[in-house]
């Protein structure tokens, strides 16, 4: 949540959210505040002096918030979407699972950090990546250790908005920086095929030691979300695609030949920087789900 809250209060204009039209959130500034209980979300109207806060929370996780107004243009690309592409590590589960592994063998805070560094679009992405790795290099005994200990944590409602898209004869894919070791069991959980994730590979030697990660895998640099969104609709003929995420890896994948749509999620992480470019900003997926009739 790097860049989120630095001194008092840090304005963040929903009003610039593309393809907006809610009066409520033209006049209204998103205000993030730090205090002795953590971080408070709340409405300010323009030219008011008075408050309200709809959400408080702790620590640098969101809690529950109020999803903005979608737009009918926005609405009508997302129930008519071929395909829809979810981020995994903090939009489909509850976690960064690269933080968490780091946690588990130790290098935690450190590559914390780095994540939100990453994910704020502050630093390249594949500079990250090797930074976050070299500082805890971790063994294949390691991760399958991890992988036996922490089973992945699912945000609330993925499942259902995932078979409700499938029921709509909607294909989903994940497309992640996080690695294919981890994934796997999450993709396994929802019913998503090998064949419809895109994300990174972690490479051991034959004693089990780490060597590294797949640098031609196209996620793991910047700019790879979008060309595997770009891939995935050209090689699929898709004509109309959506992005899901929170970060700004996930922004990058909504421009020409790619997403037609990107919605932020920010339920588990809010990025102002991302949020103020989505064309949706949600915190729950209820209403993504009650829109696809």
């Amino acid at each position: 949540m790097e860049g989120l809250v630095s001194s008092g209060i840090n304005p963040v204009p929903v009003f610039g959210l593309r393809n907006q039209r809610s009066r409520l959130f033209s006049e209204s500034v998103l205000h993030l505040k730090k205090g002795q209980r953590g971080i408070r979300i709340g409405m300010v109207k323009k030219n008011q002096c008075s408050s309200f806060v709809v959400a408080s929370v702790g620590g640098s996780h969101v809690g529950h918030f109020e999803n903005t107004p979608a737009s009918k243009e926005t609405l009508e690309i997302w129930r008519n979407s071929d395909a829809v592409c979810f981020d995994v590590d903090s939009t489909v589960c509850l976690d960064e699972g690269i933080d968490e592994l780091a946690e588990f063998c130790g290098a935690g805070k450190a590559v914390a950090e780095w994540t939100a560094r990453a994910m704020g679009g502050s630093v390249p992405f594949e500079e990250a990546l090797a930074a976050r790795l070299s500082l805890f290099k971790p063994s294949l005994s390691q991760l399958q250790n991890f992988l036996q200990q922490k089973p992945p944590r699912l945000s609330p409602g993925i499942e259902e908005l995932v078979q409700k898209l499938k029921a709509n004869s909607i294909h989903v894919y994940l497309i992640s920086g996080g690695f294919r070791q981890m994934i796997n069991p999450v993709a396994s959980i929802l019913g998503i095929p090998q064949e419809n994730i895109f994300a990174n590979q972690l490479l051991f030697g034959s004693s089990g030691d780490f060597l590294g990660f797949d640098e031609n895998e196209p996620t793991s640099r910047s700019g790879g979300k979008a060309s595997a969104v770009q891939k995935i609709k050209k090689a699929r003929g898709y004509k109309t695609l959506t992005m899901v995420g929170d970060g700004a890896t996930d922004f990058e994948a909504r421009g020409p030949g790619g997403a037609n749509l990107f919605i932020c999620y920010a339920g588990v992480q809010l990025r102002e920087a991302v949020a103020a470019k989505a064309d949706w900003l949600v915190f729950d997926f209820k209403d993504l789900i009650s829109s696809l009739g």
